[in-house]
């Protein structure tokens, strides 16, 4: 997984510290204030590093964590290519769904789900780390879909 990943994300094994008990291959695209949510919810003990492989892992999510801008989008595009073809995209936080505060700039992509399949959005501005656990659970007990 190097190339675009190396450069954006470095992805890394999580799971969640309670139920289900899954691994998750998170490849986090931090492009704003939300990717410092994401980064508190593995201080807060919410989500565990896991010291297995990357391909042992039981799913693989990219979280798309911030602005997604026109120029970013070949870079999002990129990355989800690297990644395993089953990968559920979440989309975290308002900016990261709709372009947040900056959704009438000409530069800004409405919303990461104008670029790629989202399987879940995690509202706020920026959401809780106890939000995107809600979230992951979610997703993960449904098997993905829907949001």
């Amino acid at each position: 997984m190097a190339g675009v990943i190396g450069t954006l994300s470095t992805p890394r094994v999580l799971r969640l510290a309670g139920p289900p008990d899954v691994r998750v291959v998170m490849a986090t695209l931090g492009l704003a204030c939300c990717a410092l949510e994401v980064e508190s919810a593995v201080r807060m003990g919410l989500l565990l590093e896991d010291d297995r492989e990357l391909a042992e892992a039981d799913r693989t999510v990219l979280l798309v964590a911030g602005t997604v801008t026109d120029a970013l989008v070949p870079a999002v595009r990129a990355v989800l290519a690297e990644l395993p073809a089953d990968t559920m995209v979440v989309s975290f936080g308002a900016c990261a769904g709709t372009g947040g505060p900056y959704w009438d700039a000409p530069t800004v992509t409405k919303g990461v789900d104008q670029v790629v399949a989202v399987a879940r959005y995690v509202p706020g501005c920026p959401p809780r780390p106890d939000a995107l656990v809600a979230g992951l659970q979610s997703l993960l007990v449904s098997g993905g879909g829907g949001s």
